[in-house]
């Protein structure tokens, strides 16, 4: 089960978010084999000086739209899957709303499947 945070700047349109999620969500299911309907996401906007970017971290420029992404999940995917699920959201987000590939920042945070309460105070993973 994957929980997504997205966090970006304040303003943007509905469609605007939706838009980032349904991007993250494809990539989950198709990428990294995410059950489908396992859809559990939080958008947050902020104000400028509540969302701090470094604009030049390792040679990569940003600007103020930059969209950061963390991912918690089950542990034990690969790699070269991990790399595929970050081309995979920043290609989908610049074709979908012409988001620069530049301003996608994506975390992946990896958990053991124990970790998990879907509901009713059961972990239904174990």
């Amino acid at each position: 089960m994957p929980l997504v945070r997205i966090d970006l700047a304040a303003g943007k349109p509905g469609g605007y978010r939706t838009a980032i999620s349904d991007v993250v969500y494809d990539a989950l299911t198709g990428v990294l084999k995410a059950p489908e309907r396992d859809r559990f996401m939080v958008i947050s906007e902020h104000a400028h000086d509540n969302l701090i970017v470094d604009p030049d971290y390792l040679g990569i420029h940003r600007t103020a739209d930059a969209v950061l992404i963390e991912v918690i999940l089950n542990e034990g995917r690969d790699t070269a899957t991990k790399k595929n699920f970050y081309q995979a959201v920043a290609d989908g987000l610049h074709e979908r709303i012409g988001l620069r590939r530049e301003d996608v920042v994506i975390c992946l945070v990896e958990v053991k499947k124990e970790n998990w309460s879907f509901g009713n105070g059961v972990a239904q993973y174990v």
